[in-house]
């Protein structure tokens, strides 16, 4: 059994994305364990002190302080406490619409689920004030949740993950440059630019997408370019200009050059044919008189 622990449960919901359930932190007692188990939520563990065992389906670990481990939602686990060496440790749960992005953005996921991290002192510190502040205010609402962001944050800054990735690290990189193309391609973006802020060399970022999308990071971004403007070319009466603009284009004629070499017409004619077909569709939808 624990020697103590404290348990925070949440039944109020202001907030989507993310949100705690519950928290704690245990002292354990030799061969203390939990499980096997299925939870609703997920659950982070981190481990302050001594040892203990982690099980998710086939799969075993052995872990010690300064290590962690995630629980799914609705998947079987078992942990248990080392005879010698049992261990203290702290629990957050939490749920939310983006809680499995999240945990992705930390490089966690059904194939990942165990971590290490050197900032123990700081997790502690944010657990315990989320127990202190436990009792439902409007305040202690908004509290928690920034508490919540915070032990992601310093999860984001300092993790280590134990095992070999295979490629997830890829992935989330892919993914990130993506993000960045769809929220600056108005811009005059450059591929250095997108390279910095996902932290890596512009010649490995080339590889990436040129791997994983089959085309370059440059590539990407005309496409994308090029597909919104056919998109505001559609649905608003935004001049040839306005467009190019819109989608990060400071000269008129070379979008103009850019868009016929994708779409085989020049904007003018794009937007022509897309206003005479939605005229024939409208005249179909009316049928004859």
């Amino acid at each position: 059994m624990e020697d103590y622990s404290y348990v925070l449960q949440m039944k109020n919901r202001k907030f989507s994305d993310l949100y705690l359930c519950f928290c704690g932190y245990a002292r354990c007692l030799p061969l203390h364990s939990f499980g096997p188990a299925v939870r609703p939520n997920y659950i982070l563990h981190y481990i302050l002190k001594g040892k203990g065992r982690f099980s998710a389906g086939k799969e075993e670990h052995r872990l010690h302080a300064g290590q962690g481990f995630l629980i799914e939602p609705e998947v079987q686990t078992f942990y248990e406490a080392d005879k010698e060496d049992p261990w203290t440790y702290l629990w957050i749960g939490f749920a939310g619409e983006k809680a499995g992005e999240y945990l992705r953005d930390l490089g966690l996921n059904s194939g990942q689920l165990i971590y290490q991290c050197a900032c123990g002192e700081e997790l502690e510190r944010i657990v315990l004030a989320m127990l202190e502040n436990k009792n439902y205010t409007v305040a202690n609402e908004y509290l928690l949740e920034g508490l919540l962001y915070q032990f992601f944050s310093i999860l984001a800054r300092n993790m280590e993950i134990e095992a070999d990735r295979g490629g997830k690290d890829d992935n989330l990189y892919i993914r990130k440059a993506v993000e960045y193309i769809q929220h600056h391609y108005s811009y005059p973006v450059q591929v250095g630019e997108i390279a910095a802020y996902v932290g890596i060399n512009r010649s490995y970022l080339y590889t990436l997408f040129r791997d994983q999308l089959g085309m370059s990071p440059k590539e990407y971004l005309t496409s994308f370019r090029i597909t919104r403007a056919a998109q505001l070319l559609e649905i608003t009466e935004l001049s040839i200009e306005s467009v190019a603009l819109s989608c990060g284009y400071q000269d008129t004629l070379g979008f103009s050059k850019i868009f016929k070499a994708r779409l085989g017409m020049t904007p003018s004619a794009y937007r022509k044919r897309n206003a005479e077909q939605q005229r024939k569709t409208r005249e179909e939808n009316r049928g004859p008189l």
